[in-house]
């Protein structure tokens, strides 16, 4: 039974409208390729696709099957569950913070991903520090 007050994620299917589910299982794809420094290309032949149904399974345009879900993760090194992780069941979902979706959608991009991976090779900390600043300046929209 749902919580009360809880949002409640849109897991209606319309066929204009990517389904929530396909639309997270996409971006995990995404966001793992990326990680693994694999193109949509490279993912493609892996799994004997085109590239171009790759590009629709990541925008959440086509349901991937089980099957195919299978192939993609033993391309891209991940077990399937990796796919649903932070897709929480209908009765068990609450409300994130809008910090927690911010850094979720961040993470998604190819530059917040980049970002991640990169930022704790910075060894020195205050270049670490300088470096927050002027993220923090540049977010604040201030020169």
């Amino acid at each position: 039974m749902p919580r009360p007050n809880a949002v409640q994620p849109d897991l209606s299917i319309t066929p204009s409208q990517p389904h929530a589910v396909d639309l997270h299982v996409g971006s995990r794809i995404r966001m793992r390729r990326k990680f693994l420094h694999m193109s949509q290309s490279d993912l493609a032949d892996a799994i004997g696709l085109t590239f171009q149904q790759v590009q629709k399974y990541e925008r959440g345009a086509n349901r991937i099957s089980s099957s195919m879900l299978y192939q993609a993760a033993v391309a891209l090194k991940a077990p399937v569950s990796y796919f649903f992780d932070g897709f929480e069941e209908v009765s068990d979902f609450e409300q994130t913070s809008e910090s927690e979706d911010a850094i979720n959608r961040f993470l998604r991009t190819s530059e917040g991903l980049e970002l991640a991976e990169n930022f704790p090779r910075i060894s020195r900390g205050g270049l670490r520090r300088k470096l927050l600043d002027l993220v923090r300046t540049l977010g604040s929209g201030e020169d």
